[in-house]
C-alpha cells in the first residue's frame, strides 16, 4: 500500500500543462490516490496496537498532507474555475463548490494534525494511546471516503458533460 502512494505521488503531470480532456482523467487519478490512501490508513488502524508496521506507517504519515493538499489544489485551481466557467447558470454550484472548499479546508487540517498524531505514536509508543488514534484514523479516512464519492458522483459527471 505504501509503496503504491509513493508512486502516485510523484507521477502526475503538472495541472497547468493539461489539456480539457486530461482534466476528468486527471482527477480520477486524484481520487485514486486518495482512496488509496484512506486504505492505507485503514490498515493502519486495524493493525493498532500490536501489529503496526511502524515504518510503514511513518511513511504514511509523511504523505498523508501532501496528499490531501495536491488534491485539494488541482481541484479549486483547475476543476473548480472550470465547473463555474462551463455552469455559471446551474443555481447550485457556487453553494456546492463553497461546500467543497470548506471541506478541503478541514481535511487538510485535520490530515495535518492526524499526519502529527501517527508520528508521535510511532515515536512514544508505550505512552500514546492506540485506540484514540485508532478513532481519529477512522474519522479522517472516513469523511475523505465519503467526500470522494460526493465527488465522483456529483463533479466527475460535470466533468463529463464538458468534454
Amino acid at each position: 500500500m505504501v509503496s503504491a502512494l509513493t508512486g502516485a505521488i510523484g507521477s502526475d503531470e503538472p495541472t497547468d500543462r493539461l489539456q480539457r480532456h486530461d482534466i476528468q482523467d486527471a482527477l480520477r487519478q486524484q481520487l485514486s490516490l486518495q482512496r488509496r490512501l484512506c486504505s492505507a490508513l485503514e490498515e493502519i488502524a486495524d493493525a493498532l496496537p500490536d501489529n503496526l508496521n511502524t515504518q510503514g506507517a511513518l511513511h504514511v504519515a509523511r504523505l498523508i498532507g501532501p496528499t490531501i493538499r495536491r488534491a485539494h489544489a488541482f481541484e479549486e485551481e483547475t476543476i473548480f474555475p472550470l465547473l463555474t466557467q462551463h455552469f455559471s447558470a446551474h443555481p447550485d454550484l457556487r453553494a456546492t463548490l463553497e461546500r467543497l472548499h470548506f471541506e478541503h479546508w478541514e481535511d487538510e487540517s485535520f490530515a495535518d494534525e492526524l499526519a502529527d498524531k501517527l508520528a508521535d505514536y510511532i515515536r512514544h509508543r508505550p505512552s500514546q494511546n492506540a485506540e484514540a488514534l485508532g478513532y481519529m484514523l477512522r474519522g479522517f479516512f472516513e469523511g475523505l471516503r465519503r467526500h470522494i464519492a460526493f465527488e465522483s458522483e456529483h463533479v466527475m459527471p460535470l466533468l463529463a458533460r464538458i468534454g
